[in-house]
């Protein structure tokens, strides 16, 4: 999720994927396999990209976590009731 909105926030602003890569500080391939979503962007890469595209931290933070939640749990058998629970929990301690 967060590899292909930041792929195509980089497309629509006609940012090279070398060029980006330069800005994060970061080496070319390993952007490519974050945005192919083969690794994981850490939570400062994300800040400086929404930097970057002039976008608010809540959305790019709020997709990458969501990004996250969704690799832990994908395989997983009873993974609805798992973030049922998580949601009920997090609303109970809000």
């Amino acid at each position: 999720m967060i590899g292909g909105k930041i792929r195509e926030l980089r497309e629509s602003k006609g940012i090279l994927l070398r060029q980006l890569a330069a800005q994060l500080d970061m080496d070319t391939a390993l952007l490519s396999k974050m945005e192919r979503g083969d690794r994981s962007f850490r939570k400062e890469d994300i800040l400086s990209l929404s930097e970057i595209f002039n976008q608010p931290e809540k959305v790019l933070l709020t997709i990458w976590l969501a990004d996250k939640v969704m690799q832990t749990i994908h395989e997983e058998e009873f993974q609805i009731e798992a973030l049922e629970l998580a949601l009920t929990t997090l609303n109970h301690n809000a």
